[in-house]
């Protein structure tokens, strides 16, 4: 890997992202391949796996989720997963290669009664050796800092989608209460994976709108997760339409060549993603996956499916316990 050839910025205006959307596909594949190389191993990913620790039962009304009480949905209702059952599932999801676990509970923001027991479940993640990261709504600045002194490396809070095109999909939270979670998090030290979820009927200028809305936060986000909508029956956003997958790609690879030293997640959606638009996704600057059978109430692609794609792919899982599990993935 060479040493980074592009300094970090965080003045882009949209028409600027929206110039790079434009480009001409193969000359914006080359371009986000560039600066890969730059900062990344570009055969390496960082797998991480996905627990619903708090099912259903969320007073927000985002317009996507089967978790929303404001939507006819199957999905049934569950309370906090029990420290136990949470810790053995961390034991099997590093066994089986993530060097990340995220837990996720789905509430507006918690009550301190809410907190205390995730804060066991962080330390004791933690002490398993995992890199740990919770979901869990809104913070306060005093919330952040408890998670902070449990151990905790990440918090995940996405900003959906662009600011102008926010209120379409979610009208009980603002954009500005989003930044102001973040801010806190950051302020107590602790890293932030934030991103957004593409095809909520959003054109190519809000895409950019929400790429310009990151990579001009103060900080880049450490891990910038891409989801592609799933579509959940019984949510507003059941019936949209499927987004053109090469638009998937150009959302990769922009997100790449504005935010070249944050790692690019491939989130929801993976399980309708082919094993050629996931070759297409890496070699447009993603380098990280969620992996597992299932992510937060939606399927994922099959375990057995990606061990398969990276071995085809000649691709390495930063994560030496891949090399005790029965499988030809290489390992950094």
């Amino acid at each position: 890997m060479s040493p980074p050839t592009q300094s970090l910025r965080h003045d882009w205006t949209p028409s600027e992202v929206q110039a790079l959307f434009a480009l001409p596909f193969n000359d914006l594949i080359f371009r986000a391949q560039g600066v890969h190389r730059s900062y990344h191993d570009p055969n390496q990913l960082q797998v991480s796996t996905l627990l619903n620790i708090k099912t259903g039962g969320c007073p927000e009304d985002c317009g996507y989720c089967g978790q929303s009480a404001h939507h006819e949905t199957d999905l049934s209702r569950s309370g906090l997963m029990p420290l136990a059952e949470v810790l053995a599932l961390a034991r099997e999801a590093k066994v089986d290669g993530a060097t990340r676990f995220c837990m996720g509970a789905a509430w507006r923001s918690p009550q301190q009664r809410d907190l205390e027991p995730v804060l066991e479940m962080v330390r004791g993640v933690k002490a398993l050796g995992l890199e740990t990261c919770v979901t869990l709504g809104m913070l306060r600045r005093d919330q952040a800092r408890q998670l902070k002194e449990a151990g905790l490396d990440y918090y995940n809070h996405n900003l959906d989608t662009a600011p102008e095109f926010y209120g379409q999909v979610v009208t009980t939270r603002t954009y500005q209460e989003r930044l102001d979670t973040l801010a806190h998090v950051r302020a107590e030290g602790i890293r932030v994976c934030c991103g957004g979820i593409i095809g909520l009927g959003e054109g190519r200028a809000e895409r950019a709108s929400l790429l310009v809305q990151l990579a001009n936060l103060p900080e880049h986000p450490e891990s910038v997760p891409i989801n592609l909508l799933v579509r959940v029956e019984g949510t507003p956003l059941a019936r949209a339409l499927p987004l053109d997958p090469f638009e998937l790609i150009r959302t990769i690879a922009v997100a790449r060549l504005l935010m070249p030293a944050s790692v690019v997640r491939l989130s929801a959606g993976r399980g309708e993603m082919s094993d050629e638009l996931h070759a297409l996704a890496f070699l447009a600057g993603a380098n990280s996956m969620f992996y597992g059978a299932r992510l937060l109430t939606t399927a994922n692609a099959a375990p057995d499916r990606d061990i398969a794609l990276c071995e085809r792919l000649g691709l390495r899982i930063s994560n030496e316990a891949w090399d005790a599990t029965p499988h030809g993935c290489t390992v950094k």
